[in-house]
């Protein structure tokens, strides 16, 4: 059994996602406490070393960031909790962490608990997603980001990414020596990209504005390393506005 501990300020989310774990995790989870604040749930990591922590985003003293910046290292999965804060989001998106929105979705929670149950977490893996979700959501900026596949997490630089282009309900990132493939669309892709690194010249393609050396009449991007990316009729205006 994995040794659960709730870090959240609401009484009623509290008490509700330990009425979740009853009815579905009984077997494969066990609360140890509950903490309300930066302060208590720090002191109850260090106290009871869980396997498992559901941590609500804002807490009234601070932010669960607060409590993993303060730790030596982080040996426990994490599942947040949030309400609609667009910020927070974002922020744990780029660093492909799991988490829930308020009010909590019956399958959204399972799904996410089984993932926590089933899925070995690599502690130096978290360790980066915890800094790049903790540097966006503090500082509102972002130079990296982390891609999930099924067997490893990459930590990549923005400036490492030539393009990316689209494959249904995958999404291919080309890097200088490798290409790594997500499950994830490309408008989920977008939205976590910076605006002012990346321009989308075609349904199915993003690319790295830092790579494009010149635009042909046939309407085709090339890049510094010689790829060509083609660009939508409909876009070609506003791409080459923004590129030239």
């Amino acid at each position: 059994m994995l040794k659960t501990l709730i870090i959240e300020d609401e009484r009623h989310v509290r008490e509700d996602l330990k009425k979740r774990v009853f009815q579905n995790f009984q077997k494969e989870l066990f609360i140890v406490d509950e903490a309300i604040s930066v302060k208590e749930g720090l002191e109850k990591i260090k106290r009871y070393q869980p396997n498992l922590v559901f941590m609500d985003v804002d807490l009234g003293d601070g932010t669960s960031f607060d409590i993993l910046s303060s730790l030596e290292e982080i040996n426990f999965k994490i599942i947040f909790i949030t309400g609609f804060d667009s910020h927070a989001i974002k922020a744990i998106r780029l660093g492909a962490l799991d988490y829930l929105l308020k009010p909590i979705d019956d399958d959204e929670f399972i799904e996410a608990v089984k993932k926590a149950v089933n899925v070995v977490q690599e502690e130096n893996t978290l360790g980066n997603s915890i800094t790049i979700a903790n540097h966006y959501y503090r500082e509102g900026e972002h130079h990296k980001i982390v891609l999930k596949t099924l067997d490893t997490q990459h930590l990549v630089s923005f400036d490492d990414i030539i393009y990316c282009k689209s494959e249904g309900n995958y999404t291919t990132f080309y890097l200088f020596e490798e290409k790594i493939v997500i499950s994830k669309p490309m408008k989920k892709v977008e939205e976590l990209l910076d605006k002012k690194r990346f321009i989308k010249c075609h349904q199915s393609f993003i690319v790295n504005k830092a790579y494009i050396t010149k635009y042909t009449n046939e309407g085709y991007l090339i890049t510094k390393t010689g790829e060509q990316i083609p660009v939508a009729t409909r876009r070609k205006e506003m791409v080459l506005k923004d590129l030239f």
